[in-house]
């Protein structure tokens, strides 16, 4: 059978049958015998290139023991396989407790972000994450927050560890320098943690002054394109809204946010001035306590 072909929902759909599989401790041959097709078959849909049957999926779920919220999930993303521009709708096919992102950005090699109000979550403190997290869900409990805190800190290796470490290029409005979240003094610390992140060399942070104004001409909002260091896999941009999550692999959709990001860019402070600006507002909050 010739392969068909791939899109995000499918390759994601790929990747955390895979996990499971693994976390099952099954075989290919083993996880595909129990629901009665071959193993090639099996290894196209986990490589996000196979036909996706809905009652397949389900039967894997059941066969690797998968919770209610990652079966629902599964099955949301075996529905949307055939999407290429994807809108995720929060708590729509796919459960809101889901986190499709996190599991995109594990994938990914390189990052190119443009961040408008907030800091990146893979540049921010356990502070300024647990200060947001508490205002966006304070129905929870204080062990659910620090559960979101851990989380976050977890995804932040990606960029940290030691060997294959992802490449990040981002690119912050002063408004996010401006903008207190949690008191000034986390956010003395958060822009000197950012400050210096911007030293490793894997990661580029450059700072959009107020007085550059529009540059692209036209408000993007934010928005992350990833990479995934494979030349069959394509770069993806993901745009978070407040009802729920796009993202975009067509190639026209993806140039568009390209030339978005290289005018942005080219009116941004460079590296080191850039970094000198992190940390004279930093001093300012410090002052200011």
């Amino acid at each position: 059978m010739s392969e068909i072909e791939s899109t995000l929902p499918r390759r994601q759909l790929g990747r955390y049958l895979r996990d499971l599989r693994l976390q099952s401790g099954m075989t290919i041959t083993e996880a595909a015998k129990l629901i009665e097709h071959g193993s090639s078959t099996l290894q196209r849909l986990e490589k996000g290139t196979g036909r996706v049957r809905v009652l397949d999926v389900e039967a894997l779920c059941r066969v690797y023991g998968a919770d209610e919220t990652t079966t629902a999930a599964m099955l949301g993303l075996a529905q949307q396989a055939k999407v290429k521009s994807w809108w995720h709708d929060f708590g729509d096919l796919i459960p809101q407790s889901f986190d499709v992102y996190m599991g995109l950005e594990a994938a990914a090699r390189n990052f190119t972000a443009y961040n408008v109000e907030l800091v990146p979550g893979l540049l921010q403190t356990a502070d300024y994450t647990r200060a947001l997290v508490r205002s966006g869900y304070p129905e929870e409990t204080a062990a659910d927050h620090d559960r979101r805190v851990r989380m976050r800190a977890q995804r932040q290796i990606l960029i940290t560890r030691k060997t294959h470490s992802a490449t990040v290029d981002v690119v912050l409005n002063e408004f996010v320098l401006r903008r207190v979240i949690g008191g000034r003094g986390v956010m003395s610390a958060q822009l000197r943690h950012i400050a210096d992140l911007s030293t490793r060399p894997n990661v580029t942070i450059r700072i959009l002054p107020f007085t550059a104004g529009v540059p692209s001409g036209r408000l993007t909002g934010p928005f992350i394109v990833l990479g995934f260091g494979d030349p069959a896999e394509p770069r993806v941009v993901y745009v978070p809204i407040f009802t729920g999550d796009m993202y975009l692999e067509k190639e026209e959709d993806v140039r568009k946010y390209d030339q978005a990001f290289q005018a942005i860019q080219h009116a941004t402070l460079d590296e080191v001035s850039s970094r000198n600006m992190l940390r004279q507002i930093a001093r300012e909050y410090e002052r200011e306590r």
